[in-house]
Order: C-alpha cells, then sequence, then structure tokens
C-alpha cells in the first residue's frame, strides 16, 4: 500500500492489520511514534517504535 496524503505521503508498505469498524489500517513503517518504557526490576528502560492506524482514505494500492 502506498500513502497518497499526509505526513508519510509516498511512503509505501505491507498492511499489517485491518480495523473495518474504524476504516484504518496499519501501514508496515508508516504513521511511526516512539514509545518510552520504562525499565523494572532488573530490566532497562528502552525506547520502541510502533505504527499507528491509518484512515483507509489515506492509502492507496501499489500495482507493480
Amino acid at each position: 500500500m502506498g500513502v497518497i496524503s499526509g505526513k508519510d505521503k509516498g511512503k509505501t508498505g505491507v498492511v499489517l492489520r485491518a480495523f473495518p469498524r474504524e476504516n484504518a489500517v496499519i501501514v508496515e513503517g508508516v504513521a511511526l511514534y516512539k514509545r518510552h518504557m520504562k525499565g523494572s526490576t532488573g530490566k532497562v528502560g528502552r525506547i520502541i517504535e510502533k505504527s499507528r492506524p491509518v484512515n483507509v482514505s489515506n492509502v492507496a494500492k501499489i500495482d507493480k
């Protein structure tokens, strides 16, 4: 899928998950945000990058 509008316009990726009720999909490598995970006993804290859902109207199927 390719993003046709928004800050990630022009990026492409594979659809990882679909949410039909919300009209949204999660596309690999698109709409990333950083989540800071606090360390617990014996574990080190870290920063994780996650993908947010993108509205279906903002993506289009790419024909190879």
